[in-house]
């Protein structure tokens, strides 16, 4: 073997094992990180003045794209229960029969939700928390002077799921932000 030819197979070997090395971390990216209902997500992010990759990061979080997905009383997509569903068709003028478990229900109901939240508390972690931990237990945190400083930040958050589950959507928040715009279309 000629040392040209000894050059060229490594150099081929480095590309081969780079390419292989990218194709791995892509593939591992779209698994740890799926995208699906995109077109339901960016049109009720959309109409809920939303990040869509916020509400990726939720969904995420929630269900991991699961829709059959369940956890105590809550189902779905972004993990409603029946009491949050009807708020949300009341509060929204839905007048339609529906089925808070489809997925495309489940997100639009959601996304409503989750802008109500924002809006009410002004602070999208804060929002978080009580799309979380529940509206009751976050006003009380914020009349602690242990858990918040103005009333509207949380500084502290007592329950260690919701604690984690704030963390958890802004990581995955972020990690969808960088997700580029041709891979979320489905």
């Amino acid at each position: 073997m000629s040392k040209l030819f000894k050059v060229f197979l490594a150099v081929l070997a480095v590309v081969i094992a780079v390419l292989g090395a990218m194709g791995g971390y892509e593939t591992s990216r779209r698994v740890k990180y799926p995208v699906a209902y995109s077109d339901l997500i960016i049109k009720y992010a959309g109409e809920n003045d939303l990040d869509p990759c916020l509400v990726m990061a939720v969904i995420k979080a929630e269900s991991n794209f699961v829709p059959e997905a369940h956890s105590g009383f809550a189902g779905g997509l972004m993990q409603l229960t029946q009491e949050t569903a009807e708020w949300n068709a009341n509060d929204m003028n839905y007048t339609a029969d529906y089925d808070y478990m489809d997925p495309e229900t489940n997100i639009m109901f959601g996304c409503h939700y989750l802008r109500h939240l924002i809006d009410m508390y002004g602070n999208t972690d804060t929002a978080l928390a009580a799309y979380n931990g529940g509206m009751g237990n976050v006003a009380s945190w914020l009349s602690d002077s242990d858990c918040s400083d103005d009333g509207v930040t949380l500084k502290y958050i007592p329950f260690p799921e919701t604690r984690s589950y704030v963390d958890k959507v802004n990581a995955n928040w972020e990690n969808y932000k960088n997700i580029e715009p041709e891979e979320i279309i489905e």
